[in-house]
């Protein structure tokens, strides 16, 4: 708003070198929160969205397609929709999801800014869908973590 202010002075005292000034501020301005960028807050949002789409790829993927599951704290077969279970096919799966929604950010919405931010992005939804499963395998279902569930 002050740098749409500072543009519409500069423009009626005919200034165009001031408006030029002000709309480069105006586009230039990193914001803050919390002391941490703008960019970082979008990226780390994109970020927890690809997470979703990598889990339910991983989930459904898996338990539909996946032919060997594994416990991911022993790596001992366990039967498909096993908390915890991971499968090649659901792990593919959950780096597929992860990507296609960075992908999107990056390419149609322009939210994410480089192709850096397409693999944080990525990389952040394998590691929390990974995450989940070492949570589901440990936590869910167990005594006084009643509260954790899907």
């Amino acid at each position: 708003v002050v740098c749409a202010v500072a543009a519409v002075q500069a423009a009626s005292a005919g200034g165009t070198t001031a408006l030029t000034t002000a709309t480069a501020a105006a586009t230039n301005t990193e914001s803050l929160f919390l002391g941490i960028s703008s960019t970082a807050w979008v990226l780390g949002y994109i970020a927890s969205l690809a997470t979703k789409l990598a889990d339910t790829f991983a989930s459904e993927i898996g338990k539909a397609y996946g032919q060997t599951t594994f416990l991911i704290t022993s790596l001992q077969p366990v039967p498909r929709g096993t908390e915890g279970a991971i499968s090649l096919e659901g792990t593919l799966a959950s780096v597929v999801g992860g990507l296609s929604l960075s992908l999107y950010a990056y390419t149609v919405v322009g939210l994410i800014e480089s192709w850096q931010g397409v693999g944080v992005a990525t990389f952040a939804a394998f590691v929390a869908t990974m995450v989940e499963s070492l949570i589901g395998a440990t936590l869910q279902e167990k005594k006084g973590f009643e509260w954790m569930s899907n």
